[in-house]
């Protein structure tokens, strides 16, 4: 093991002694080897590639900016391979919040993440980036992809 020696600012340490009690850390060397670990995970999913992943973008948005609900359909529509679904709900009388599961190759689902979020009367916007496998082992293993099935259509009696 490594020994780093770091000096932060009297902000960041209460911020981090805060994260620390919250989480139940019994030492700094505990919590900013988890944060760093989450941060490297984070950052080497967000770089985009040709892997998979599955992200979370949230934004709020002024429905109100000029064609912007349009803007963003289109955009939607424009990529339907990457969006999954979408939560939509309406914060106030000006603003809305969207949450939308993006699933594609790493790249794709970054550059479409920040060009919704570079939209004009786009407020606030952030995605959190997860590593997803096309396939993955169950405990017996056992391999297979999520694919959906349709049950075959009953034909009525008649």
């Amino acid at each position: 093991m490594q020994r780093v020696t770091i000096t932060i600012d009297d902000d960041l340490d209460a911020e981090l002694g805060r994260f620390m009690r919250a989480r139940g850390y019994a030492n700094r060397s505990e919590a900013i080897r988890d944060l760093a670990r989450s941060g490297l995970r984070q950052a080497a999913v967000e770089v985009g590639g040709p892997g998979p992943c599955v992200a979370a973008l949230i934004y709020i948005y002024d429905h109100e900016a000029r064609d912007l609900p349009k803007r963003l359909t289109r955009d939607f529509h424009h990529r339907h391979d990457l969006a999954q679904a979408t939560l939509h709900v309406h914060l106030d009388h000006d603003s809305c919040l969207e949450v939308t599961v993006l699933k594609g190759r790493g790249a794709d689902v970054q550059e479409f993440a920040d060009h919704i979020i570079a939209e004009r009367g786009v407020r606030h916007g952030h995605v959190v980036y997860l590593p997803a496998e096309a396939a993955h082992q169950h405990g017996r293993g056992e391999s297979h992809s999520h694919v959906p099935r349709h049950a075959p259509r009953r034909r009525r009696a008649g």
